[in-house]
């Protein structure tokens, strides 16, 4: 049995002016350094509960719900991932914490890059996973209109949004960590995102849709912000990732001027649970260091990157 955390305190950032609220959970007394873990799109905060005890005592953990997840507003409004981030800054000024360290795999990395971009002074490390931060028409549009397609049907045909859920769960794990898991344990899995969501098909549209403000920014005023980023960056990359695969995560290292990415070897998208021991050891050690200059016995094995390098798949970084 995995062991769970339990939140020391719970609550919720109130936006009247919106209608809205957006739910949070603490594990601390706020006397440690605090890390901050950023939800995937189907996500909600009981879902890092099992995660919290790879950082928790050593470090305070802040997870929150966006708008559209778990316990905050799920209504069918616009959704910004720059607000998601924000979001993170207003729950950090009611709690009076100045800093913290941040992760982000997924979805979760583009609120992460966000919240860097937009509070770099409240940054101490941040570790990134399964993202880009460029055009690529193979994930935007493209993948994000098949997952937007699905959406849409399945409103009218429950069937359609329960078919997406195999294609997900298809595309997100490697072929190693499929043969560890067993079909019960998948199933259950894809049952518990479709029954949180099979109800609330619009939020996910919503979450999914925030995209699109997200990278019309970058399209429009380029990676300048994300660059001005300092804080000591890991990137924990997925060898076999088919949602955002190496080509595309390696142009962060045109973007992070203090970063370093490690491959994967035989690792899906979803990095923190294929990979946990490697995941949560890099995120620590960042965390107690504040450099991407450490070593670690589970790293001796990787493949790594950095900035200026030869990549491995796209060339010579800039």
């Amino acid at each position: 049995m995995v062991e769970k955390a339990a939140p020391t305190r719970s609550g919720y950032l109130e936006l009247p002016e919106e209608n809205a609220r957006i739910y949070w959970d603490y594990f601390g007394n706020g006397e440690k350094e605090c890390c901050v873990f950023m939800n995937g799109i189907g996500m909600q905060t009981e879902g890092w509960y099992s995660s919290v005890p790879n950082v928790h005592p050593e470090f305070d953990v802040l997870l929150y719900d966006y708008r559209g997840q778990g316990k905050s507003t799920r209504d069918d409004v616009p959704y910004y991932i720059s607000e998601f981030a924000n979001y993170c800054a207003r729950i950090m000024d009611m709690l009076q914490i100045d800093k913290v360290h941040t992760q982000g795999v997924s979805y979760g990395g583009f609120i992460t890059a966000d919240f860097g971009r937009l509070h770099p002074d409240r940054l101490h490390t941040q570790t990134i996973s399964g993202i880009l931060l460029n055009e690529m028409l193979m994930f935007q549009p493209w993948y994000q209109e098949i997952s937007l397609t699905f959406y849409h049907k399945g409103l009218q045909d429950p069937e359609i949004f329960d078919l997406y859920t195999r294609y997900l769960y298809e595309k997100t794990f490697s072929e190693k960590f499929l043969a560890i898991l067993t079909t019960e344990r998948v199933e259950r899995m894809r049952q518990k995102f479709y029954q949180n969501y099979a109800g609330s098909i619009k939020s996910m549209i919503r979450l999914t849709e925030a995209q699109n403000p997200f990278f019309e920014n970058i399209r429009k005023n380029g990676t300048t912000g994300y660059e001005k980023v300092t804080a000591p960056t890991i990137i924990l990359t997925g060898e076999y990732d088919r949602a955002v695969p190496i080509w595309m995560q390696e142009t962060l290292l045109d973007i992070y001027p203090n970063c370093r990415m490690y491959i994967l070897p035989d690792c899906g998208h979803l990095t923190y649970l294929e990979e946990p021991k490697i995941f949560w050891e890099n995120f620590k050690t960042l965390a107690r260091k504040k450099t991407v200059n450490y070593e670690l016995d589970c790293n001796k094995r990787l493949e790594y990157l950095v900035p200026g390098q030869e990549g491995r798949t796209v060339g010579v970084s800039k």
